[in-house]
């Protein structure tokens, strides 16, 4: 009995800490135009705000696996831990914009090192066959984090000083010190393991730039700007030689071997899908609800709340079927609904009852709990242990280039497409969204319905021999 709880108590102990970094990050979205205000600053100067925080993490995650197995992996989840309060600290003393940057910088490494250690240590906690109701069940802080940000972001903005913003984060976290200290396992450290110093400057550059550029691509004249397609181009090159590179080495940073194995692939291929329709949800219907609609704030937290919490609760139903039936029972299903709502989206008029975009959302979020973190646990599994952590940040990783290309073509899809019909069509702003939203959330159900293949040939725990 003592070991069950145990196991759960490793659950608990990742779940606060992940909790705080992906709701720190949700709520500072929709208050950014505050601090252009407090700081005398532009929008671009503000955007850096969460700019420099996805670049920081995308840059740290592919030194997780190394430092993992060189320090042990509860002693990097920890130091992590410790940066990410350290930065929330840092950001709700700080005077100037600069300030809150390196303070959001330095939360951004802490995420880097603490996402892909949370998944590792999770499953060094559980056995294959029982890791899907265990990542379920971590899984909800990922989903009803992005939800309910916003909302509390907005409270603390109209209500509050807004350093709370950066304060909110501390309870949370000690919480997830304290349980982590006491109950996460440490893992073995591998103090012969060499660092691949030239591996780590490549994938820095290469990864770096690229988020840089989809960081700053939101708005059409930056994603066209010269400079930047430049440093696309330069991030995209150096990706693909250090991949090159790192097929040769006998000590990678990044085992990058373990995409032969044909359900991890799969798996990647699907997250990256749900990750699309997750963002693009995230993204568009705050649009559809505000400006289409022309509701408040508060009506998109009404939409996005019940689906967290079904995404939450299927996540958990998900993962157990995962463990008792395999990855092609539960996750064709969520992609399938997935790109059902998404396609229902599709056809939403400005007649539609609001009710309905509720209920459609709900599914979106059945949808999201079936199909992502299920998909993620079976690609795990199929990999040696020893790569768990590897595997963690590669699948971090390329989710989050998956997420942020999404949001970019999405948001110039959306604005040059609502400027045609208002330009061409002489339809009205509102008719103009609408139509335009539409349409890109068609697209969004075609992208996900397309990764079903590749979850109908996923494998899991009950096939054997296992690939």
């Amino acid at each position: 009995m003592s070991n069950v709880a145990h196991k759960w108590l490793v659950v608990l102990s990742v779940l606060f800490g992940t909790f705080t970094v992906i709701l720190n990050n949700s709520m500072l979205n929709p208050v950014l135009p505050e601090f252009m205000y407090i700081f005398d600053s532009d929008a671009v100067g503000v955007s850096w705000i969460l700019t420099i925080f996805m670049i920081a993490m995308g840059m740290t995650m592919p030194l997780t696996g190394y430092l993992g197995d060189r320090f042990g992996k509860k002693s990097v989840y920890i130091i992590g831990l410790c940066l990410f309060m350290t930065g929330s600290i840092l950001g709700a003393l700080s005077q100037t914009l600069s300030m809150v940057i390196i303070a959001r910088a330095i939360q951004g490494i802490a995420g880097g090192l603490m996402m892909p250690n949370a998944m590792a240590l999770i499953f060094n906690a559980f056995p294959k066959n029982e890791r899907g109701f265990a990542v379920g069940i971590y899984g909800i802080s990922v989903m009803i984090a992005p939800a309910i940000g916003p909302t509390i972001g907005g409270i603390i903005a109209e209500g509050f000083n807004w350093v709370f913003l950066f304060l909110v984060n501390i309870p949370f976290a000690l919480l997830s010190l304290m349980f982590s200290i006491k109950y996460l396992k440490p893992t073995q450290a591998n103090p012969d393991l060499k660092f691949d110093f030239i591996g780590f400057i490549m994938v820095t550059i290469g990864v770096g730039s690229v988020l840089y550029v989809l960081g700053q691509g939101r708005e059409i004249d930056a994603f066209m700007n010269f400079n930047n397609a430049v440093i696309f181009l330069v991030g995209f090159t150096m990706i693909l030689v250090f991949i090159r590179y790192e097929l040769k080495k006998e000590q990678p940073l990044l085992n990058l071997r373990i995409f032969k194995i044909k359900t991890y692939r799969y798996s990647i291929l699907v997250t990256s899908a749900a990750s699309i329709g997750l963002f693009s949800a995230l993204f568009l219907l705050p649009y559809l609800i505000q400006e289409a609609f022309e509701m408040g704030m508060v009506a998109t937290g009404l939409v996005f709340l019940p689906s967290a919490l079904a995404s939450g609760l299927f996540m958990s139903i998900g993962g157990k079927l995962l463990d008792k039936k395999g990855p092609k029972v539960v996750i064709p299903t969520g992609l399938a609904l997935l790109s059902a709502a998404s396609l229902a989206f599709g056809f939403v008029e400005l007649t539609t009852a609001f009710w309905v975009i509720i209920v459609i959302n709900i599914v979106h979020g059945l949808g999201l709990g079936f199909g992502n973190m299920p998909a993620t646990t079976a690609g795990m599994n199929s990999i040696p242990d020893h790569l768990v952590a590897q595997g963690s940040a590669m699948n971090n990783l390329i989710r989050q280039f998956a997420s942020s290309l999404g949001i970019v073509f999405f948001s110039v899809y959306y604005e040059i497409r609502r400027g045609n019909m208002m330009l061409l069509n002489e339809m009205s702003t509102q008719e103009a969204t609408l139509q335009a939203l539409n349409e890109a959330f068609i697209i969004a159900a075609i992208i996900i319905a397309l990764a079903i293949p590749a979850a109908l040939r996923m494998k899991g725990v009950q096939d054997e021999p296992s690939n």
